[in-house]
C-alpha cells in the first residue's frame, strides 16, 4: 500500500471560507463535504458521511489535497449533476482499488493515467452510454486544470478564471495557479511568484492592466485573468 505522506500537501493551510471561493463552490456544499451534516428523513435525522478527509479534523483549515478533491468534486456534481450516493460508491472503489487515501487527488502512471482514472469513475456514476461519454470529457478536461508528479499526486491547481460555476470552457487558459510550494500556497500568476492579489491591488489603486504587466514583466492577459479572477473572488466573499 502506497503511504500519503504527511507533508506540504496535506498541511491544513486553506480556511475553508478561502477554498469555497477559490473553487466557487458554495460555503455550506463545501462544509458538507468536508464535514458531513445532517439531514432530516422520515425517522427523524440522518448523517451524511463527509466525502473529503481533512488531515486533521480539529482544525478548520484544509489542505491542498483537499483543495484537488473539491475541485474534482464539483467538476462531477455541478457539471455532470452526479448523484452523492454515486460520488460515494466511487469514492469507496477507487479508494479499494489503489488501497490509498484521497484518490480524487492522485493519478497512476503505471499505464495511461488518465484514462484510468477516468474509466474507474466513469464506468460507475454513468447509467448510460451517453452518459459515459459525457462524464469521461469532463473528467479529462478537469484534470487538464491539475498538474501531478511523476509519483501521481496532485501538486498544483489551475483555478478557473473566466467561467461561471455553472461552465467549464475547454479553451480557457492556465493563467493562474495554486502550488503549495509557492506564496504559502496562495494564487499566484502562472510561471511567477506574483500573487495575484499583489495585482488586483494595484489595479484598484488606478494603474492599468499594461502598465502593471511591465511592472511584473507578465503577460497582459496573465494580469487581465488575474484581476478577473481576484474580483470573482471578492464577490464570492
Amino acid at each position: 500500500m502506497v503511504q500519503w505522506e504527511d507533508d506540504l500537501y496535506n498541511t491544513p493551510a486553506y480556511p475553508m471560507t478561502d477554498a469555497a471561493r477559490y473553487l466557487r463552490i458554495p460555503f455550506g456544499t463545501l462544509r458538507s463535504w468536508l464535514k458531513g451534516r445532517y439531514y432530516p428523513v422520515k425517522e427523524g435525522q440522518q448523517y451524511f458521511q463527509p466525502l473529503i478527509q481533512r488531515p486533521d479534523p480539529d482544525l478548520p483549515q484544509i489542505s491542498f489535497t483537499n483543495l484537488v478533491e473539491a475541485h474534482v468534486l464539483r467538476s462531477i456534481r455541478k457539471i455532470h449533476g452526479v448523484r452523492l450516493d454515486k460520488v460515494r460508491n466511487a469514492l469507496d472503489y477507487l479508494d479499494q482499488q489503489f488501497g490509498m487515501p484521497h484518490p480524487l487527488a492522485r493519478v497512476e502512471f503505471q499505464t495511461d493515467g488518465v484514462n484510468l482514472f477516468v474509466e474507474s469513475v466513469g464506468r460507475l456514476v454513468s447509467v448510460s452510454q451517453d452518459g459515459q461519454l459525457t462524464l469521461r470529457d469532463v473528467l479529462k478536461h478537469l484534470l487538464t486544470r491539475v498538474e501531478w508528479n511523476e509519483q501521481g499526486i496532485a501538486t498544483r491547481l489551475f483555478p478557473t478564471t473566466r467561467s461561471s460555476p455553472a461552465d467549464e470552457p475547454k479553451d480557457e487558459p492556465r493563467s493562474v495557479s495554486i502550488d503549495p510550494r509557492i506564496a504559502f500556497g496562495r494564487p499566484v500568476v502562472v510561471g511567477t511568484r506574483i500573487p495575484t492579489r499583489a495585482i488586483v491591488e494595484r489595479y484598484q489603486a488606478g494603474e492599468s492592466p499594461e502598465s502593471i504587466a511591465d511592472d511584473f514583466g507578465c503577460e497582459r492577459l496573465q494580469v487581465h485573468d488575474a484581476i478577473r479572477f481576484e474580483l470573482s473572488l471578492s464577490h464570492a466573499a
